[in-house]
């Protein structure tokens, strides 16, 4: 399996023909990323997640290619597509596993981490791909199925405003990958990624986890 970001929390996994891609989103190379997709994943509604106004054309213009996601997404696409996009639509839910493009795909979570009480929380999906990698979407759901230092590669939301360092460092102690990788990380400016990777580096090492910067564009080989 391969692996490229392409920026924020835009995930491409290749495997064999399969191609997955998750969460193009405003902050996000989209066209890049979708070139040659076979199914796109979204985990949530917002906007650095799943940019519509770049996605739909994608979905209009490749017949074959699905897009699956939460009901709330599912449904705007429902209202802004045309009936045969519409068609390729499609709504997992959380435990009931499914296959797409040769990959075997598990879903948890089922909601957004909180951003304030004051604000709506919108659902979440976070998706298991073939056992061996982990998006969690903009959550720190821990996915139950996989026990302690056997993921291979967990892709960590680096900083958002609903989170703070010591979340995010819990997070991949929890989980106990081999590899964690960065995602969620176009707001945050050098200076302050630097402050911020040298604790979950550290810390991440003492449990056996190898925390890693992905450069976007850059594609790693997983197997």
């Amino acid at each position: 399996m391969k692996l490229t970001k392409f920026g924020h929390s835009c995930i491409r996994l290749e495997k064999d023909s399969g191609v997955l891609v998750f969460d193009p989103g405003t902050e996000s190379d989209v066209e890049a990323a979708l070139a040659g997709a076979t199914a796109i994943l979204i985990t949530h509604e917002h906007a650095d997640h799943f940019d519509a106004e770049r996605v739909l054309p994608f979905l209009e213009s490749n017949e074959k290619l699905e897009i699956y996601a939460p009901p709330s997404v599912a449904a705007s696409i429902h209202e802004s597509a045309s009936e045969q996009v519409s068609e390729r639509v499609r709504v997992p839910h959380v435990g009931e596993p499914f296959e797409v493009a040769g990959f075997n795909i598990q879903v948890f979570g089922g909601q957004h981490a909180l951003i304030h009480p004051l604000l709506s929380v919108v659902a979440n999906y976070g998706y298991l791909v073939d056992g061996d990698v982990f998006h969690p979407g903009d959550s720190f759901t821990v996915p139950e199925t996989v026990a302690k230092s056997q993921l291979k590669v967990l892709l960590v939301p680096f900083q958002a405003p609903w989170s703070k360092t010591s979340e995010v460092i819990d997070f991949v102690i929890s989980v106990r990958p081999a590899r964690a990788l960065p995602i969620h990380d176009a707001m945050v400016n050098d200076s302050g990624r630097g402050v911020i990777e040298k604790h979950v580096k550290m810390i991440s090492s003492r449990f056996g986890t190898s925390y890693e910067v992905l450069e976007n564009g850059v594609t790693l080989d997983l197997a």
